[in-house]
């Protein structure tokens, strides 16, 4: 999903467009988004008065869209979905935990049902999905546009992820984009995919030439060409599935979670326990948490199976205070830091001086901290973030590599980095589970399935820094040095940016060490 710039004024305005209702503004702080969601699953417990025979036929009874149109695009996307049966019971293997609710958000709003199917085009109902373009969980909100619309994201927590709250700020978003192109749906979907620039200007020009301005005139990117045509492939098929052979697996039209409020902090591995629910399966129920705990400063609620509810709160409120969470005393050593000591005990500095009441980053050695940590080893919180990145970097890539841990310096970057092992920056970002738009920290450890190479066509980069001498040019430092005085000026942009070179500037080289 690409950017989407909200400016406030008097009213709620978004740029190019016409004015919104506030009550389609994106939500900004957490109390705004819990009301929200509260208010709005009030209205989902008023609006559902017919009883359905599964979830899927309940999304078909909210359909809005014409998805009667004729066109081979559509055609091309249900001859793939009719040949990969697999894929359709792997996405309603993951959706069953998320389409009740899904569902009920879409009826509260009176938008199209379609819409319910839209994770499925976006990350395939995979709620740990993370694209090229930075973009995450089920409905692909890349960071700057989550945070417009109120999606927290940090150490502890990333709200993209979650199910409830990115759902609320989705459809949000897509109501206030179709509010743009006055109700057009296929436009305000070509939007959320390509953001609505993209489509503002290919509709100026097929207006410039005298010709259609629907979504099915346009030239628009191939991604987004195809991506309309796959949900409404999507709903032709959901809707009639025998006529086009395919078996939709039953999915029984009842709420698969519920939202039970912890309290404060709490242990992942104790919320299984007190639920009796597999570690896992919370993870796939709340996989905005990215690590062994639910956030320090909240949403202090959880989502558990819901024939679950009535265990978890009885167990949870005979539960100690103290016990929701492992404390350790450590006592500072010299050297020692708010982030060495919160690195080793895998939490963070403001969360380690929130449960010792430290008003500074200042620690003195001898001093005793408390120090909230994890019940279980590492490893045990399988789909955290450090462990699902341990997994990614462990997959064994295709043969004739060589696997390389790199430890990233400071000033390094993915083009340097990927240069000097002769791969991709889309390879290496890959491998790392990153994206090539991702920061760099120094110290940082990169896995690179490195090609092997004969001796004599071997290439070995290295990262040098030059300081200019009485008498240097770029030509001569580029003949010195068999680089390209293009490549001298692109890597120290910074630098060369007048006539002549001054003796003592620092340049940085990547030189072939081969040659």
């Amino acid at each position: 999903m690409k950017p989407y710039t909200l400016v406030l004024s008097l009213l709620f305005v978004l740029p190019g467009c016409a004015t919104l209702k506030p009550d389609v503004v994106p939500v900004q702080d957490e109390k705004r988004a819990d009301t929200n969601l509260t208010i709005l699953d009030d209205w989902a417990d008023e609006v559902q008065t017919t009883q359905y025979n599964d979830i899927w036929a309940r999304i078909v009874a909210s359909y809005q869209l014409d998805i009667s149109v004729d066109n081979s695009r559509i055609d091309a996307q249900l001859q793939w979905y009719k040949s990969h049966q697999e894929y359709m019971d792997r996405v309603a293997d993951r959706g069953v935990r998320y389409l009740h609710f899904i569902a009920e958000q879409i009826e509260a709003r009176n938008v199209p049902g379609e819409l319910a199917l839209l994770p499925i085009v976006e990350s395939a109902f995979d709620p740990f999905a993370y694209s090229h373009g930075r973009a995450s969980g089920v409905w692909q909100f890349i960071p700057s546009t989550g945070r417009d619309f109120g999606l927290a994201q940090d150490w502890w927590y990333d709200g993209r992820r979650d199910i409830r709250a990115a759902t609320e700020a989705a459809l949000m978003y897509l109501d206030a984009l179709q509010r743009e192109f006055n109700g057009d749906w296929l436009l305000a979907l070509a939007a959320y995919n390509s953001g609505a620039g993209t489509v503002r200007k290919a509709v100026r020009l097929n207006r410039s030439k005298g010709l259609p301005t629907d979504f099915w005139s346009l030239s628009l990117p191939q991604e987004t060409r195809d991506y309309v045509p796959k949900l409404i492939a999507l709903a032709k098929l959901v809707r009639d599935p025998e006529s086009y052979g395919v078996n939709l697996m039953p999915l029984t039209d009842e709420p698969y979670f519920a939202v039970v409020h912890t309290g404060g902090q709490i242990d992942l591995s104790q919320v299984a326990e007190l639920a009796q629910t597999p570690l896992d399966e919370v993870y796939r129920l709340n996989p905005g948490f990215n690590r062994w705990a639910t956030r320090p400063e909240g949403p202090h609620e959880i989502l558990i199976p819901y024939a679950s509810k009535d265990t978890f709160e009885e167990q949870l409120a005979a539960l100690p205070a103290g016990s929701r969470l492992k404390w350790e005393r450590y006592a500072v050593r010299n050297g020692d830091s708010l982030i060495t000591i919160a690195r080793q005990f895998h939490t963070t500095p403001e969360a380690l001086k929130d449960a010792n009441g430290l008003r500074t980053n200042i620690i003195r050695a001898g001093e005793q901290l408390l120090i909230p940590g994890a019940f279980k080893p590492q490893e045990a919180y399988s789909h955290s973030v450090t462990q699902r990145l341990d997994r990614l970097k462990s997959l064994r890539r295709p043969g004739n590599t060589d696997k390389v841990e790199y430890q990233v310096r400071s000033g390094d970057s993915f083009w340097g980095i990927a240069r000097s092992h002769d791969v991709s920056v889309g390879e290496l970002a890959k491998w790392n589970g990153m994206a090539p738009g991702d920061p760099l920290r120094a110290g940082q450890t990169l896995v690179i399935w490195s090609k092997k190479a004969s001796p004599a066509k071997r290439e070995v980069i290295r990262k040098i820094n030059y300081r200019v001498r009485s008498g240097d040019s770029l030509a001569r430092i580029s003949q010195k040095f068999n680089v390209r005085i293009n490549d001298l000026k692109r890597w120290n942009a910074d630098q060369v940016n007048t006539k002549y070179l001054q003796p003592g500037q620092m340049l940085t080289l990547y030189v072939d060490v081969m040659r």
